[in-house]
């Protein structure tokens, strides 16, 4: 039996048989309970809203990731700074330096002293303190991630060359100050 006038006209011409007829009407029920009559519009909404989902959702992973990463190097770095760092520091002389605006001093040794002058100890913070590295160490922590390093006395003159406002003027030799 035909659902609808269309379907009874289709067998009345004999186009269809009725066999077909029940067929496409149970498949139109199926439809109709399962959902699959939906229109097409939706399903690309649908399919839109699921791939914007998916990208925010790894944009997420990759800022979580990316954070991760660097609590990680972070962690990594304040261990080096750690293993490496020169113990015997306490002494009379006191070595006074910028941090944040903030003047800081530290108790040092004469040799340690001098060794942060030349350029060959560098002041690291670690943490709530400081810690005093060998310039190598502190050249790579300082590739790794900048922000470790609180006093770093660079002792190349080319430097001073190159910005040396009197480089073209002549100190005589029998300056007396």
């Amino acid at each position: 039996m035909a659902k609808n006038a269309l379907q009874a006209q289709l067998l009345k011409a004999g186009l269809v048989d009725s066999k077909k007829a029940k067929k496409i009407s149970k498949q139109a029920d199926h439809a109709k309970r399962t959902g699959d009559s939906e229109s097409i519009e939706t399903k690309k909404a649908l399919a839109d809203a699921q791939a914007k989902k998916l990208e925010k959702d790894q944009k997420l992973n990759q800022e979580k990731q990316r954070v991760l990463e660097e609590k990680m190097l972070r962690a990594n770095i304040v261990q080096m700074i750690k293993q490496h760092q020169i113990n015997d520091t306490s002494g009379e002389v006191s070595y006074q330096f910028v941090d944040h605006a903030k003047v800081k001093k530290i108790a040092i040794t004469q040799k340690l002293y001098d060794q942060i002058v030349a350029g060959h100890v560098v002041i690291a913070r670690l943490e709530d303190s400081y810690a005093l590295l060998p310039r190598p160490l502190a050249d790579r922590i300082n590739t790794k991630m900048e922000g470790f390093i609180v006093v770093s006395n660079d002792t190349s003159e080319e430097a001073f060359e190159e910005d040396d406002p009197y480089a073209a003027y002549v100190i005589p030799d029998d300056l007396m100050w």
